[in-house]
């Protein structure tokens, strides 16, 4: 009986591990879509909010609007992004970084998380604490009716009002901490890339 191994099961199995050992070096394509497409929200937000106050007096509500709406999109992505990462683990770092690199990277990515969590929570606090917020029904991108925060909305608005000062400049430092977070995520991103040659970027990119 012939108990040799047929010709073509080594340069099967050869790209089959080539196969597994690809896809455990990247993000799946469900996380990489949400990465992008946070982050391009993000940037987008960034620029609005920035923006806001140069532009003339007409079209200040509806880019406030939707900012509005964007944070609260990003922050429905966010939690359907943490559900996916805690059912599908991530590709590890690359081996060559040392100790105090993955220690910093994996605490850079929990204050993205936390801050993609408060950040809209902040803004929407903000806005339920808004004077005017019973008599301006908010809407996502002017179609989809969104509720604001009912116990702070209905607040007595001696109490309302110090808080809407309070938590929209809770909104404000927090957005400080992300225009820093974000400057050193995308720089040591870069680093990593061209000058240490160990590339982070390909494992978000298909």
């Amino acid at each position: 009986m012939n108990t040799s191994t047929p010709s073509g099961t080594a340069p099967r199995d050869g790209l089959d591990a080539h196969a597994t050992a690809a896809h455990a070096s990247h993000y799946s394509r469900t996380a990489m879509i949400l990465h992008w497409l946070i982050a391009l929200l993000i940037m987008v937000n960034v620029a609005l909010a920035l923006s806001a106050e140069s532009l003339p007096g007409e079209w200040v509500r509806p880019v406030i609007d939707t900012h509005k709406s964007i944070g609260i999109t990003v922050l429905g992505l966010a939690l359907l992004r943490v559900l996916w990462r805690v059912s599908h683990r991530p590709p590890p770092l690359p081996r060559e970084f040392p100790s105090w690199e993955r220690m910093a990277a994996h605490a850079a990515h929990f204050l993205l998380y936390f801050l993609m969590f408060a950040l809209p929570l902040s803004g929407w606090m903000h806005d339920s604490a808004w004077k005017a917020a019973a008599t301006h029904p908010m809407h996502l991108f002017g179609v989809i009716p969104f509720p604001r925060i009912g116990f702070i909305m209905n607040l007595d608005p001696a109490v309302k009002e110090p808080l809407h000062d309070q938590f929209g400049a809770l909104h404000t430092y927090l957005g400080y901490a992300l225009y820093a977070l974000l400057a050193m995520h995308i720089g040591g991103a870069l680093k990593h890339e061209l000058i240490d040659r160990h590339s982070v970027l390909k494992r978000m990119v298909p």
